[in-house]
C-alpha cells in the first residue's frame, strides 16, 4: 500500500527518505532489494526483523505487505524510536517494535515467523538457535554478513540446523557520484545474503 511519500508499489525507496542517525547500520536500497527478494513474502507473512536498526526493510515490508506483520528486534531505545519515526513518516501501521536484545528478547513477541531477517547482533549464532526454534515448517532464514567471520557462523548454523534451499548472494554495487566536476561509480560496500529453509 503506497504512502504519500513513497507513492509506488514496488520497493527500493530511495535511502534520503528516511531519517538516519550517525553511526547506525543502513541498508541501502540496492542491498534491501536483494534481501527482500530473498525472504520471498507472502501478502500475510509475519516477520522478525533481528537487529532493524534505522528500519528501512521493515518499512519496506510493511508497505509491500500491508495484511503482514512486521516485528522489528533493536537494543537500543534511540534507535528503537527512529524505526518508530521512520514508520510513521511512511505511514506504515503494521510494525511492532520490540526493544531489547536478541535472543534473550524473543520470547516476548506473540505471534510465530513465517520469515525471519537477522540484519545483525554479536551472538549470530544462538540468535539463529533460538530463531529456528520458533520457525514452522517451510519457514526462512535471511542473514547477512559484512564480514568473514559473520559469514561462516552463519554458514556453519545452517549446516549444523539442517537448513534446506540454502543460498548465498554477494551483492556488487555501484552508484554514479559527482565529484567536482566529473562523475564517477562508487562502490557500495558488499555484503553477503544467506538465506536457508526449515523443511522437517
Amino acid at each position: 500500500m503506497p504512502s504519500q511519500l513513497w507513492p509506488y508499489v514496488t520497493p527500493g525507496i530511495p535511502d534520503e527518505l528516511f531519517e538516519h542517525l550517525p553511526g547506525i547500520p543502513f541498508s541501502q536500497r540496492e542491498i534491501r532489494l536483494l534481501l527482500i527478494s530473498q525472504l520471498r513474502l507472502e501478502p500475510d507473512s509475519v516477520l522478525w526483523d533481528i537487529g532493524a536498526g534505522t528500519g528501512t526493510i521493515p518499512v519496506e515490508v510493511g508497505l509491500l505487505c500491508p495484511k503482514g506483520q512486521i516485528i522489528a528486534v533493536e537494543r537500543d531505545e534511540e534507535v528503537a524510536n527512529l524505526i518508530k519515526r521512520n514508520c510513521d513518516r511512511f505511514g506504515v501501521k503494521n510494525v511492532q517494535v520490540i526493544e531489547g536484545s536478541a535472543p534473550e528478547c524473543l520470547h516476548e513477541i506473540k505471534v510465530t515467523p513465517h520469515r525471519v531477517c537477522i540484519e545483525g547482533g554479536r551472538a549470530i549464532q544462538d540468535i539463529l538457535q533460538t530463531v529456528w526454534n520458533y520457525l514452522p515448517s517451510s519457514g526462512r532464514i535471511v542473514a547477512t554478513a559484512t564480514n568473514l567471520e559473520t559469514l561462516y557462523a552463519i554458514s556453519q548454523s545452517f549446516s549444523q540446523l539442517q537448513a534446506r534451499n540454502i543460498e548465498v548472494v554477494q551483492s556488487a554495487v555501484n552508484r554514479l557520484e559527482t565529484r567536482g566536476f566529473s562523475q564517477t561509480f562508487a562502490a557500495v560496500d558488499p555484503i553477503f545474503i544467506l538465506s536457508g529453509e526449515k523443511l522437517d
